[in-house]
């Protein structure tokens, strides 16, 4: 089951989403409670648990989903990056 989950979340977070639509700016969220959300509906979805009448709607939360946590590795990935560079910088001057 756990293979599963993780290739299904693994599959959807290397696709290419288009952050331009994210309807998750209301709210406060964090990469932690994004990706465990996203965990939960893999698990559904894998188990069966997701009624058709709700499956696209599961669908597009978890494109919202992967969407925002691709932002945030980007932007902390950006981020450690120029930390990295400003200390190569001030080190190579010492």
């Amino acid at each position: 089951m756990y293979i599963c989950k993780y290739n299904f979340v693994k599959k959807i977070m290397t696709k290419n989403t288009d952050t331009s639509e994210i309807s998750i700016t209301a709210e406060r969220l964090t990469y932690e409670t994004a990706y465990a959300e996203l965990e939960q509906i893999a698990e559904e979805i894998e188990n069966e648990e997701v009624s058709v009448d709700i499956l696209a709607e599961k669908v597009k939360r978890a494109s919202e989903l992967v969407a925002f946590c691709q932002t945030k590795l980007k932007a902390t990935e950006e981020e450690v990056n120029k930390i990295l560079a400003q200390m190569a910088g001030t080190s190579t001057t010492e």
